[in-house]
Order: C-alpha cells, then sequence, then structure tokens
C-alpha cells in the first residue's frame, strides 16, 4: 500500500457468509468506492473458529473452511488481494495480512468505517484514530440496546445509518441515546452499468428471514422480511406476468413456499442466482426489475430504509417496485422507484412500470446517478468524518 494515499479501513462479515453474493456487494461498494476516489483500502474481517465450516458443512480449520475460501477468492476477484485480514483466534492471530502489519495500517488509518459495529477486537479499535459505525440494519441494534439486551455501539466517534428518517417525527426507531447521521447506500456505478434485461417480470433475491430474529419493543413486535411477504403472496395472480424469487427458504419455512408456489411466483435456486458477487451482478443486470419487501422492523417503524439490492437494480436500469418504509420522504419516487404500502398497491405499481418500461428504466439509471453514486456518498461521507 502507498504511503501517499489517505487509508481508510472498512470492517464486515464476509467469512460468515459465504456464497451470499449481494451482502458481499454491500461490503465491496464501500471497497472499491473509497479506492476510485483515491483512498488505499484495507478490508477486515472476523470468525470464530467454531463457525468455520468445509463444504459439506462439517467443522474444519479455518484455513480449510468453505469461509476462508470465499473471502480469498471474493478479495482477488475484486482486486483487493493483499488488502484484507481475516482475524481469528478473538484478533490474535489473523489470516491475510500479517497481524503486526494490520496494526500498524489502522493506526495509520483516516478512517475506520465498522459496518454493524462487526469488528470488536479492542487491540485493532484503539488503534484506529476516526472510528464510525455503520448501522445497515437500522430498528435492530437501537431497540437492542433500549431494551437492555444488546449493545454493539460502543467505542465509536460517530454514527452512521441507511435509515433515512431515524431521528425524525413519524420513526419509531428510538435513539439509544446517540447522534445518529443518515447516509445512503452507495454504488459504484461503473461496476454497475445500466443493460438491457433478458428474463420478463419481476425479481427478488435474498434471504427469506435474514441473520436476526423478530425484536419484541415495548408492546410491538417487529418482524422479518418473511412477516411481510406473505401479505403478497398473492401478487403474480392479482397483477399478471412473471415473478420470480431466489430466496434462501428453510426447509422448516415449507408451508412458506407453498403459498408462494400457489400464488404463481416461481422459485429459483438463491446459489445459482447470487452464489458469489459476480453471479449476483449478472443475476440483477439481467432482470427486467426489481420487487422488493422490506423486513418489518423497517417498514413498522417508518425507517426511510432502502435496500442496496434495489441501488444495484437502480444502477443497472432496472426499475424498482419497492414496499414502502417511509423512504419516500428522503426520495423522489413515482417514475423508476416505485413504491407501494397494500396488495392493490403493488399491482397496480407492477402495471404503471410495464406499462411504461423506458421511462421508468431511464429514470431509474437517473436516481442512481443522481443519490446513490459512490463518488458522492463517500465523498460526502469522508468530509462529515475530515478526511
Amino acid at each position: 500500500m502507498s504511503a501517499h494515499q489517505p487509508l481508510v479501513v472498512v470492517g464486515g462479515s464476509l467469512a460468515q457468509r459465504p456464497h451470499y453474493g449481494g451482502h458481499s456487494w454491500v461490503l465491496l461498494q464501500y471497497l472499491l468506492g473509497f479506492r476510485d476516489l483515491g483512498y488505499e483500502v484495507l478490508f477486515l474481517d472476523r470468525l470464530d473458529p467454531g463457525m468455520a465450516v468445509d463444504a459439506a458443512g462439517r467443522g474444519c480449520p479455518v484455513e480449510r473452511s468453505v469461509n476462508w475460501r470465499y473471502l480469498n477468492a471474493t478479495m482477488r476477484e475484486a482486486g483487493l488481494h493483499g488488502r484484507f485480514a481475516l482475524l481469528i483466534e478473538g484478533g490474535r492471530r489473523t489470516l491475510g495480512m500479517p497481524r503486526s502489519e494490520v496494526l500498524r495500517r489502522v493506526g495509520e488509518s483516516e478512517l475506520f468505517l465498522n459496518v454493524m459495529g462487526f469488528v470488536d477486537v479492542p487491540e485493532v479499535l484503539e488503534a484506529a484514530r476516526t472510528k464510525v459505525f455503520l448501522d445497515i440494519d437500522p430498528g435492530f441494534g437501537q431497540m437492542w440496546k433500549q431494551s437492555g439486551l444488546a449493545d454493539i455501539f460502543g467505542g465509536h466517534d460517530l454514527y452512521l445509518t441507511v435509515g433515512g428518517n431515524l431521528g425524525k417525527p413519524g420513526c419509531t426507531i428510538p435513539e439509544a441515546g446517540i447522534d445518529w447521521t443518515p447516509t445512503r447506500p452507495p454504488v459504484v456505478l461503473d461496476r454497475w452499468p445500466a443493460t438491457g434485461f433478458r428474463r420478463e417480470g419481476f425479481t427478488s433475491v435474498g434471504s427469506w428471514r435474514g441473520p436476526f430474529e423478530p425484536v419484541d419493543f415495548e408492546g410491538t413486535r417487529f418482524g422479518l422480511r418473511v412477516h411481510e411477504f406473505r401479505r403478497f403472496a398473492d401478487l403474480p395472480r392479482l397483477a399478471g406476468g412473471r415473478f420470480r424469487l431466489a430466496m434462501e427458504i428453510d426447509p422448516e419455512d415449507a408451508a412458506d413456499r407453498t403459498l408462494l408456489t400457489q400464488g404463481g411466483w416461481g422459485l429459483e435456486d438463491p446459489r445459482e442466482a447470487a452464489g458469489d458477487p459476480w453471479t449476483y451482478r449478472r443475476y440483477v443486470q439481467e432482470a427486467m426489475a426489481e420487487f422488493g419487501v422490506a423486513k418489518g422492523m423497517y417498514v413498522r417503524t417508518r425507517s426511510g430504509w432502502i435496500s442496496d439490492r434495489s441501488v444495484c437494480f437502480l444502477a443497472s436500469g432496472k426499475p424498482v417496485l419497492a414496499q414502502e418504509t417511509g423512504l419516500s420522504e428522503t426520495l423522489p419516487t413515482g417514475e423508476g422507484l416505485v413504491t407501494f404500502g397494500t396488495l392493490a398497491e403493488a399491482a397496480d405499481g407492477a402495471a404503471r412500470i410495464t406499462g411504461d418500461y423506458r421511462t421508468h428504466s431511464a429514470r431509474a439509471r437517473m436516481l442512481a446517478e443522481e443519490y446513490f453514486d459512490s463518488r458522492k456518498v463517500l465523498a460526502g461521507l469522508a468530509s462529515l468524518v475530515g478526511v
């Protein structure tokens, strides 16, 4: 790494989630985006040895695990070879960049962007000059802290959230004693060019439940995507046209799979659609449009959240039909980005997009360029922290 370029360290969870190509892009947008702005970048991940598994799902040494192979391959393919480290054994040992080099480079960095506070190794955090917590799941951490369940926020100097309405009237996410600054999910436009589509209809790709459990807070249960999606199971039958899902649906949710197929949804293998970042990008860019359902947490709190996945669709010139989370309070909607709250509104939105696809497609790319371009989002972030 060059000593003449300022260094940004990004901390996040990638090795814990091998073969989740969409999640990998959340982190890559920051790494590649900062690099395009002229910064040196370093990615730090961590993995408890008990989570390391082989291809058959059996426990194995981290060095021979699917987790390490996926992280290593992703960094190499992204052009970030030599610019990452996996912290293991509580940070006492590393794979990738040597531990001594990690500590030296973190101490030289201008910014440590810690996604969901995932890197929690004290010696690493203490070495950083400016530590920024990036909240990409607004509501969960705040309610955990307010309820006394967990505090993932400690030890940072600044707090960013993609919950655009947090702290504003109408948003019910508690601030948990923290001064939150809104930001937007960035997309590296050069990596996500506008393309034509190969598959008709609306597509969604992701996790049916996700890594968190529902949260009970002040007498209300704030649920997951699965709880919202059930409300729209009959959309294909109502709207007509093709609707596809590439969702990781657990065998225990077999009843949901039946509900979806009976409603007319085509179900695809999520590993084939998004098993690595490049497969995921191809899947998004070959789609016609996205149908996006949010976690109940984001919807019921009026968080203003928009999916990092939707931002990739927009950049690719794909209109997005997105469940309303209060995002229309901070972003223009109606063309390119169409929101819905009910099943009837979703059907109407689908008809509007297919009825004037060219306009919606052009507007989708324009929205990405205006609001989510990594050069704008990350330059603003850097300016905010004085880099």
